[in-house]
C-alpha cells in the first residue's frame, strides 16, 4: 500500500477490498478544520487519525468505525443503514462541511459526490469509475456506473444530477474503483456526462 500525494494537502491509497475483490481508493484531505479521510479502509501507518471521515455512499464504512474519529459525516439516507451496522454518524452532509469541502447529491438517493476546491478535485464513491486495471487505449477514463445499481433511474438521470460538476474548474477527478483522472478532470467529465 502506497500513500501517494495527488495534489499538495491531498494524498491517496489503495488496498484490496476483501468483498469487492479489487483495489478501492481512499483519500486523507488536510483542511484548516483537521484531517479528513473520504471513505477509508485501513489507511497506511503515516496517515495521523483524521479528526473527521466523509462518506460518499453508506456501504463504504470500510474501516470508518476502527478509525474512531470524533466526527463521522454521512447522508440523511445513509445514517440509519450506518447505524444497522453499529456505526453511528455524527454529522450530516446536508450542511456546511469540513474545510469548506461541498457534497453533491446524485440522483442514487443515498450518495453522494465531494466536491474539494483547494485541490480542484472531485471525489466518486461509485457512480463515477475509472478506468480498468489495464486499459485499452481506446478506454475512456470515466465511465458511468452500471445503470442496474441507480435503483430505477437511467444515466441520463444521472447525468443531470452530476451536470453541476461541469461548472467547477475541475483538474482531478478521484474515484473509489478504477484509475483516478489525476489531469484535464473537466474535460473527462465532460466526455461522460455530456449525452451525445
Amino acid at each position: 500500500m502506497t500513500l501517494v500525494e495527488v495534489a499538495p494537502g491531498l494524498r491517496r491509497w489503495t488496498v484490496r477490498h476483501e468483498e469487492w475483490g479489487e483495489e478501492v481508493g481512499c483519500l486523507a484531505v488536510e483542511t484548516g478544520d483537521g484531517l479528513v479521510l473520504i471513505d477509508p479502509l485501513d489507511p497506511p501507518t503515516e496517515v495521523a487519525k483524521p479528526d473527521h471521515v466523509l462518506l460518499t455512499v453508506f456501504w463504504h464504512l470500510r474501516s470508518a468505525s476502527a478509525i474512531a474519529a470524533p466526527h463521522l459525516w454521512a447522508t440523511k439516507s445513509s445514517t440509519r443503514s450506518a447505524a444497522n451496522r453499529g456505526v453511528t454518524v455524527t454529522d450530516q452532509v446536508d450542511g456546511e462541511l469540513p474545510g469548506g469541502i461541498v457534497a453533491i447529491q446524485t440522483v442514487r438517493r443515498p450518495e453522494v459526490v465531494y466536491w474539494l476546491p483547494e485541490q480542484q478535485s472531485v471525489v466518486a464513491g461509485d457512480v463515477l469509475l475509472g478506468a480498468g486495471a489495464k486499459p485499452k487505449p481506446t478506454d475512456e477514463p470515466l465511465r458511468l456506473c452500471p445503470e442496474r445499481w441507480l435503483s430505477g433511474k437511467t444515466h441520463d438521470d444521472l447525468r443531470e444530477s452530476l451536470s453541476p460538476l461541469l461548472d467547477l474548474p475541475v483538474e482531478r477527478v478521484l474515484v473509489s474503483h478504477g484509475a483516478p483522472v489525476l489531469a484535464d478532470g473537466r474535460a473527462a467529465l465532460e466526455r461522460v456526462l455530456v449525452s451525445t
